[in-house]
């Protein structure tokens, strides 16, 4: 018998994925590397 799920996380990471596209598709590739620096600047934890 199959659970309902109530998380996603196949369909959450391709709505992520189609938000990026649409906001790096006005962007240049260094706008881009950018973009993804200032994003994950401080989320990095060793």
């Amino acid at each position: 018998m199959k659970r309902e799920k109530k998380f996603d996380a196949v369909h959450m990471m391709r709505e992520i994925r189609d938000r990026l596209s649409e906001k790096f598709r006005q962007m240049t590739y260094e706008e881009q590397k950018q973009y993804i620096r200032n994003k994950t600047k401080h989320k990095i934890t060793a």
